[in-house]
């Protein structure tokens, strides 16, 4: 089967030809319809996670996918031949991920079906998004409707997912965003927009909460001075969280999302309530993927790349 890959650490991805992988005990096979674009897939091409999990090589690049049940393993399986499903592919080894024809998960991971009035393509974009905002919200801070989350990047995925389900549960989104990005958040539901290249932060959010944010939801500051310098915008006894892991003991939490089939349930349920939707940005075929990759490593995308076999 085609699918995209890397033959070392720091190549440049390729389309290359790989067996087309067969099901085992309790697995599917499943024939991708799209595949999504993530920063980690050209950051694990890099080498992010050598020495701390096996790879396999040529690696396939690539996590989110949606496409269709081609062929059920034996076993027991929750799945039949044409199920609508979605997910997240990041078991081990690293390398047999979803930038492919096809790809395998086991029925048990983190993988769900894709509900009536859904399309694969808006499921697509969706996993590791849209699980990520999910789970900072369910356990990553603590907050009540009418309460205020101040957001630090939150034009890409993640904090676009995390705005509108942030807002669906009536919480107070203040959005620091880069660029003319203020529009757009406003209409995913953000009480506030910031663009920190045209005005201070501090002063914006300050007239806008003058007691201090309840919570701060840092996705971009890579250090625990930056961290620290939104942190200290939130009211005593607020929560603060990193996803760069630039929170420092004891001044906030570092986020890693726990990726579950549960997780990607709840999820597809709020997509067809409404609740959540990343658009997409551009769609290319399988054999653009590493222009796009190297694209994105650039930044400034408003919405998800998806990738069609």
């Amino acid at each position: 089967m085609r699918a995209v890959a890397v033959q070392a650490f720091g190549a440049t991805p390729e389309v290359v030809h790989v067996p087309k992988p067969t099901p085992g005990p309790g697995e599917v096979l499943v024939k991708i319809d799209y595949a999504a674009l993530n920063p980690f897939d050209w950051q694990v091409a890099d080498g992010l996670l050598d020495g701390r999990a096996p790879h396999l090589f040529p690696l396939v690049l690539g996590l989110d996918f949606a496409g269709r049940v081609d062929v059920v393993g034996p076993g027991e399986n929750r799945f039949v031949v044409g199920d609508a499903v979605y997910g997240q592919a990041g078991r081990p080894p690293v390398g047999t991920g979803t930038y492919a024809e096809y790809v395998t998960m086991p029925h048990d991971s983190t993988i769900a079906g894709v509900p009536d009035g859904l399309t694969l393509r808006a499921a697509a974009a969706l996993p590791t998004a849209g699980m990520t905002a999910l789970q900072i919200l369910r356990t990553g801070v603590a907050l009540e409707p009418g309460d205020s989350l101040l957001l630090v990047g939150a034009a890409g995925g993640v904090g676009s997912a995390l705005t509108q389900l942030a807002a669906a549960r009536d919480l107070r989104v203040v959005a620091v965003v880069r660029g003319d990005e203020r529009e757009r958040m406003r209409a995913l539901g953000a009480v506030l927009a910031i663009d920190s290249t045209e005005e201070s932060v501090r002063e914006a959010c300050g007239r806008a909460v003058p007691g201090g944010v309840d919570a701060v939801v840092d996705l971009v500051s890579a250090d625990p001075e930056s961290f620290h310098a939104y942190a200290s915008l939130m009211r005593p006894g607020g929560a603060a969280l990193s996803t760069r892991g630039a929170a420092p003991p004891g001044k906030g939490v570092n986020f890693h999302l726990t990726a579950t089939g549960a997780l990607l349930d709840t999820l597809a349920a709020a997509a067809l309530a409404g609740e959540v939707h990343l658009p997409v940005d551009a769609e290319y075929p399988l054999e653009k993927a590493p222009e796009a990759l190297e694209r994105n490593r650039v930044g400034g995308a408003r919405g998800k790349t998806l990738f069609v076999p």
